[in-house]
């Protein structure tokens, strides 16, 4: 490589320290977020492996003035780790990005419905990822008390597909 080839914020700045770089990166995504149009519901930056998910709110107004971003807390409370432990219960989540079915085939019955009894192992729906089918399989027995993802569309990694409740717990 030849030194005109290297571009001047490669060769004048040394690589910034762990901290700065974290508030670099940080205020580069708050910056982003700003720009983007319409309402933000969701931004998502993973270091490892490196993501950015991005959420528009499915309702929110076409105006094209950015939504605010605000900071997430450092540390949430007491009561939102309970809540959070108990959501991801009995949650059924996508284990890769891809497009949900909920039926083996278009016009199918659904391998399961809101009632339905699940085993563990059972497959409760399907993910299509680079023309590969991936079953979802249920990793508890439960209830389904809520399918939360329609068929055919786009899911995230880990985002939840749906709820399942304790076999004989009331509705």
């Amino acid at each position: 490589m030849h030194p005109s080839e290297i571009s001047p914020r490669m060769s004048a700045t040394p690589p910034p320290e762990p901290d700065q770089g974290a508030r670099d990166l940080r205020d580069e995504v708050v910056a982003l977020a700003r720009s983007l149009p319409g309402g933000l519901r969701r931004l998502t930056v993973r270091d490892g492996d490196r993501a950015i998910e991005v959420e528009w709110a499915a309702d929110a107004p076409a105006t094209g003035s950015p939504a605010p971003v605000t900071p997430a807390p450092a540390a949430p409370a007491a009561s939102d780790d309970r809540s959070e432990a108990a959501e991801a219960a009995g949650a059924v989540r996508s284990p890769l990005v891809g497009t949900f079915y909920a039926a083996p085939s278009p016009g199918a019955d659904p391998f399961v419905r809101v009632g339905d009894e699940v085993e563990p192992g059972q497959t409760v729906g399907i993910v299509e990822a680079m023309k590969l089918m991936n079953p979802i399989l249920a990793d508890e027995a439960g209830v389904v008390a809520e399918v939360l993802v329609g068929d055919a569309e786009s899911v995230e990694y880990d985002q939840i597909l749906m709820r399942l409740r304790p076999t004989g717990r009331a509705r």
